[in-house]
């Protein structure tokens, strides 16, 4: 399972998974582990990387499901066996890799807490009753790829199925408005700090047996 794992501070962590690719992804990985997680990437692409939007979209349908579904299961058990993990695990996905972050809590029934930004998923959706974890989603109001609406629609989903669900919605931001590489020009440093920051809160407080 290729992938990039982080860790920091003396005593147990917690575990923080996320899913994405490129320059971001390795950003994501040492902000958390700077914020004291074991942090860990797995490379869904085998390497394979872009900047091109084009490009981005057709890796994105041409992902096969069921070897990403075994490279997040492995990843998971790679994280909780971490001798700094504190035996719990999260899950963060941005775009695609949002929709990838709620899948893997529906599959993998030890990630304890989810977060999804600007939620994408072009291949369906998982058993959402399948999800024990809470999950946490960012999403901008003047996002083109995923409306207010279908936002909406997606979290009302996610809560009739029995997940805790809550979404927060940014004014005026556009896709990606956390990608500090700006690759569609919509990074938005204000709201992205205040997802970041409610992001962090969320994993502590649902990934610590002690509750701090």
């Amino acid at each position: 399972m290729p992938g990039r794992a982080r860790g920091r501070g003396p005593g147990p962590d917690r575990a923080a998974g996320v899913v994405g690719a490129g320059r971001q992804r390795r950003s994501i990985v040492d902000r958390l582990a700077a914020e004291g997680f074991v942090a860990l990437a797995p490379d869904l692409y085998h390497g394979e990387t872009t900047e091109q939007p084009d490009e981005a979209q057709q890796k994105l349908m041409a992902l096969n499901m069921d070897e990403a579904e075994k490279e997040m299961r492995g990843a998971v058990k790679h994280v909780l066996a971490h001798p700094k993990c504190n035996g719990e695990v999260g899950s963060v996905g941005f775009c695609m890799g949002g929709g990838l972050s709620v899948w893997a809590a529906a599959k993998n029934p030890e990630i304890g807490a989810a977060v999804t930004y600007y939620y994408v998923m072009p291949h369906g959706k998982p058993d959402f009753s399948q999800i024990e974890a809470p999950v946490l989603g960012h999403f901008g109001t003047s996002d083109d790829f995923i409306s207010v609406e279908d936002a909406k629609e997606l979290e009302a989903e996610l809560q009739e199925a029995g997940v805790e669900a809550a979404f927060e919605f940014y004014d005026d931001a556009g896709h990606a408005f956390a990608n500090d590489h700006d690759r569609l020009g919509t990074y938005h440093e204000g709201h992205a700090k205040s997802a970041w920051e409610k992001t962090v809160g969320f994993f502590k407080q649902h990934l610590s047996k002690q509750g701090s």
